[in-house]
This record gives C-alpha cells, sequence and structure tokens, in this order.
C-alpha cells in the first residue's frame, strides 16, 4: 500500500516543511546532489597524469558513472563488461512486437529522493513518468486479493478497516522504535549532527534485529493478523514478508528517505541512461578533445569483454585479463559488477583487498527475484464493468503465487505490458524451474481466480519475457540486502574508497556499485558509490577538489558511518 509511513511529523499547528528529502543517509549524509550541481566541478587531477588509464570493470550505471566523471577529468577509462551496457537497468523488448514497447527487468521505478541519480537523468535529457504503484495517485485503481477475498480500492480509504489500522500500526511502529519523525525531519532538513546522534544511538541497538523482530517488539503490532497483512500488503511498492529475515536497519534506510514513495519510471526504458552516458560528449571536459565520448575513447566504440583475473603487479599497479586473452596493466581499476563475482567468475589475488574485506565479500547476502511480462493488444483493463462500474482490471496484491501484478501503457490506442509477477526470495524461487512459458500459465490461472470475467490471454500478442535474477551468470541476485550484524561489513566495503590508511599493496583498487551502498536495490546506491570511487581515483592520481565543493573524501571525518566495536 501506499501512504502507510508518515512522511514527517510535527506538533498541532506547525506547518509542514517539505523541502526536497534526498537519499543521502542516515549512515553517510553527503549532499551528493549539491557535489553534483557546483560549478566547480567534482575535482582535478595534474595535468601530468591526463590521459592515464584507469580499468573500470562492469558497464552498469556504477560504472559508466564512474568512466563518464574520470573521462571529463582527464583520465582515459577502459570499461569491461561480460554482457551488456546497463546492468541492471535492464529494459528488454517483446519479439515480433514493436520496439518501443518495453519490458523493465530490473529497475523500473525511481523516487525523487534519488537526488544524485535524477541529476544523470537530467543531463542526459530522459522523460519520467508516475509509476502504477498499488494506491499510488496515478494508478487508476487497485485489487488487494488475500485468503481468497478480493477488494477494490482507488484509495487506501476504499478498503475495510483492517487495512487502515495495519497501516497506522506501521507509522506507530516506526515513531515508537525508530524515531522516524525526528529522524526524516533531520535529513530533510540535511541537519547532519542531529542525523548521526540519532542513528548512532539506533545502529547500536538495532543490529543485531530483523525487521520481522522490530514488528514483534512493537505494541502496535501485536497482533499477528496485523503482521501478516502487512507483510502481504506493506507500504510503497506492496509486500514486504519477504524482507522479514533482513536487518530492520536496511528498512529504516528506505523509510526514513521516502525512497518508497511517489515513484516515477523512465519512458523508453531505463537502459537509455547508462547508454546516454556511454555516447554521451560532456560540455566539460579536461584533455580530450571537445565532443570526446566514451565510445570514442574504446576501439569499435564497443567495451573490452569480460574480466576473467585480477591480480597486483609492482605493488599498487592492478593487472586486468579479459575474456579475449588481453593482458593489461593500470595504476587504478574500479570494480563496480555483482561483487561475488570476485569469488567466482573472476580469478582474484588474495592480495587485492585486505582480509576484512574479502569477508565482507563473501558475507553479502542477496535477494532473488523474478518478473515475467507479456505484450497486449492494449489497456485493455481500463473498460469499464457495466455491473460494477469498476475497471477491469487493476494492479493486483495477492497471497496467489503471482504477488504483484503491473498495468502498465502508453496510452489509450497502443499496445501495452503487463507484468504478470513481479516476485522476491522464496517467491521467486517457486518460479526458478519453469520456463516463461509455463510461468505464464500458472500466472494467468492465478488471475484468472481473481478475476473470473477477464480472459488477459485474448489481448496476448507476442511470447512473454521473463528474469530470475539469481539463475543470471553475471548477477547471482537482483539487489543486496544485509542480515541483522552484517553493518561491520556493510561500512568496510562503503568505505573502502578512503585509501590513505591501507598498505601500499592494498591501494588501486576502488569498489563501487548498488550491493557497496547502504540502499542497495535502488539506482541512488549505485550512483553514490560511483561518485566516491570517482573522489579515490581522483585523490590515488594526487589530485584535488575545489575548496569551495569539497568531495565525499575530504568531508569524510565529520560524517563517517559509525563504527561498532568488534571485541
Amino acid at each position: 500500500m501506499t501512504s502507510t509511513v508518515p512522511t514527517a511529523v510535527h506538533p498541532a499547528g506547525e506547518e509542514t516543511d517539505r523541502r526536497p528529502i534526498t537519499m543521502f543517509g542516515p549512515d553517510f549524509p553527503f549532499a551528493y546532489d549539491d557535489y553534483l550541481a557546483h560549478a566547480a566541478g567534482l575535482g582535478q587531477i595534474p595535468a601530468t597524469e591526463h590521459g592515464t588509464e584507469v580499468a573500470v570493470v562492469g558497464g552498469g550505471l556504477s560504472g559508466l558513472v564512474t568512466a563518464y566523471e574520470l573521462m571529463k577529468m582527464g583520465l582515459k577509462p577502459v570499461v569491461y563488461e561480460a554482457d551488456r551496457i546497463g546492468g541492471r537497468l535492464r529494459t528488454e523488448t517483446f519479439p515480433g512486437c514493436d520496439p518501443a514497447l518495453t519490458a523493465e527487468m530490473g529497475a523500473m521505478r525511481f523516487p525523487p529522493s534519488s537526488t544524485a541519480l535524477r541529476h544523470y537523468i537530467d543531463l542526459t535529457g530522459l522523460a519520467t513518468r508516475p509509476f502504477p504503484n498499488p494506491l499510488a495517485p496515478g494508478t487508476p485503481s487497485t485489487v488487494v486479493d488475500l485468503k481468497g477475498e478480493s477488494h477494490y480500492a482507488r484509495t487506501i480509504d476504499d478498503l475495510p478497516q483492517v487495512y487502515r489500522d495495519v497501516a497506522a500500526a506501521w507509522a506507530d511502529c516506526l515513531e515508537e522504535g525508530a524515531d522516524f519523525g525526528a529522524m526524516n525531519r533531520a535529513i530533510r532538513e540535511r541537519d547532519v549532527p542531529r542525523i548521526r546522534e540519532l542513528w548512532a544511538g539506533l545502529v547500536e541497538r538495532l543490529d543485531n534485529q530483523t525487521f520481522y523482530g522490530f514488528l514483534c517488539d512493537s505494541a502496535a503490532f501485536r497482533s499477528f493478523r496485523h503482521r501478516e497483512i502487512f507483510g502481504q500488503v506493506g507500504f510503497g511498492t506492496g509486500g514486504w514478508d519477504t524482507d522479514f529475515p533482513n536487518s530492520i536497519l536496511e528498512i529504516l534506510r528506505v523509510v526514513y528517505t521516502e525512497a518508497d514513495d511517489d515513484h516515477h519510471g523512465i519512458v523508453g526504458g531505463s537502459r537509455q541512461l547508462p547508454l546516454r552516458l556511454w555516447d554521451r560528449a560532456p560540455g566539460k571536459i579536461l584533455h580530450w578533445a571537445h565532443g570526446t565520448s566514451l565510445a570514442a575513447l574504446h576501439d569499435g566504440g564497443a567495451p573490452r569483454p569480460a574480466v576473467t583475473r585480477l591480480a597486483r603487479a609492482d605493488g599498487e599497479r592492478i593487472t586486468v585479463t579479459d575474456a579475449s586473452g588481453d593482458v593489461r596493466t593500470y595504476r587504478a581499476a574500479v570494480f563496480t559488477a555483482q561483487s561475488w563475482m570476485l569469488l567466482s567468475k573472476i580469478d582474484c589475488a588474495d592480495e587485492l583487498l585486505p582480509i576484512d574485506h574479502w569477508t565482507a565479500v563473501e558475507r553479502t547476502h542477496y535477494m532473488a527475484s523474478s518478473k515475467l511480462f507479456v505484450p497486449v493488444d492494449r489497456p485493455f483493463w481500463l473498460d469499464r464493468d457495466e455491473r460494477t462500474g469498476r475497471d477491469a482490471m487493476s494492479m493486483t496484491l495477492t497471497d496467489r503465487m503471482t504477488r504483484g501484478t503491473y498495468l502498465l501503457d502508453d496510452g489509450p490506442d497502443r499496445p501495452a505490458a503487463i507484468c504478470l509477477s513481479y516476485t522476491w526470495c522464496d517467491d521467486s524461487l517457486k518460479w526458478l524451474p519453469l520456463p516463461a512459458e509455463e510461468r505464464m500459465e500458472v500466472m494467468l490461472k492465478s488471475l484468472g481466480e481473481i478475476y473470473p470475467g477477464v480472459d488477459i490471454r485474448k489481448h496476448v500478442i507476442g511470447p512473454p519475457v521473463t528474469v530470475s535474477w539469481e539463475d543470471e551468470p553475471y548477477f547471482m541476485g537482483a539487489f543486496k540486502a544485509n542480515l541483522p550484524g552484517h553493518y561491520r561489513y556493510q561500512r568496510r566495503l562503503f568505505t573502502h574508497f578512503m585509501q590513505e590508511a591501507l598498505p601500499a599493496g592494498k591501494r588501486g583498487l576502488f569498489l563501487a556499485g548498488d550491493d557497496i551502498s547502504w540502499t542497495a536495490g535502488w539506482a541512488e546506491g549505485a550512483v553514490q558509490t560511483a561518485l566516491n570511487a570517482v573522489w579515490g581515483v581522483m585523490r590515488h592520481f594526487g589530485g584535488a577538489t575545489d575548496p569551495a565543493n569539497p568531495g565525499p573524501g575530504d568531508v569524510f571525518d565529520a560524517i563517517a558511518p559509525v563504527e561498532l566495536p568488534e571485541d
């Protein structure tokens, strides 16, 4: 459900401050959006280093942001990509259908609090539109179907009282157990001392707590029935029971920053963003001729192939072997691919990382996720049932196999797409053995029980497309989600870009990407960690930021993540 989390808590009569919130905290409250917008830029390197090659492993969003910004500084990024540019920003077309009809197999919805991501969306000239989450203002209607009973709604007030009770319980639970109002306001006001004060106590108290345990400890959720409904219907994007085993700190990062509210999708597909960064010639660039792009810096306009081996040479240098057999040595490299690749697909020397960082990589926990889309002739779900006055079909949340069904159109007279099912974790694993056609048959059967008078099949105009991210060889999961007790591991990975305290033989390789961030599962985290890595590479080559626009490493001591004792 949407609107189940209070966006601010204020004394009676006080006007609400609606300054834009940003997904920059609470672990590392650095204003990445201000850093990106500043006229001074992200920093400079000595002219003697211009043209130096830097390896960037991974051509997803984090890799492309890293490469783009390093190119602007006058370095020569060499991008390696095993599959296709875009990573988990994967937009697919339907075989035999209009290529303008697309399916988002990975990231598909982005909150306004993703302000650093928004910088690049605007930079590349992409348009966005509201995403049809359950009960969102732009969603025509929503059906909640639990235990064989369906409820049709346009707003939460159309649902039975128990759903409003669950929404109120969640708001009360957040306030009593996690100082929601105070933290949300501090993040909105960018009050760093207050954020750090509140978060330090919460990390110490809650690092070992699961999401479900947090609910159970709340008087507001003493009812198992309420916890069950909340798990299946949830808040923002739908049911969250698949997150119940995860650390409550992961959930708090989402709700404090309103990351689950007011989502938008990218018109034409999210993969356009990394593709446009690949081809874009920056307006301001050092060393390289005006009109230079990442594509122009690569032979044939394509990235290098998959990395097969990483090792160290002569101390800080990084040797990269790729699938073609080519071996190159770099003074710096940024690894943005899924971190488990360092344990499996890529032959890695132990000397690449400190031993505690290897432990953190090995302990990273990933969520499974599956989707299946079908193309249809038109948005038939907007047909009105003359008997009931309701839409023929709605955005659907259910405890049946499909769990979440999304209806996506581009106008009344154009072909449309249905995400028949979007599932996570155990619900995703149930689909794993089935090919796309068999998945579709099971999904149509489930939806037929919810909408017995609607013949979805007659509107289908092409074969389904599907993904199970846990079965993707270069991903092995959809996104990172920390388990209780994993805070220390995440801190090691996120702060790895600060390398001056590391032994000389452990410097020069920088980690970035979705699973390095504090807000995994959101493209914003991929962008933020890319900017951290860019700052680290800049410093590694003897560069610096303008004093008027300090970078994340310059202010690290003032905003560093809480450090918990290990003994």
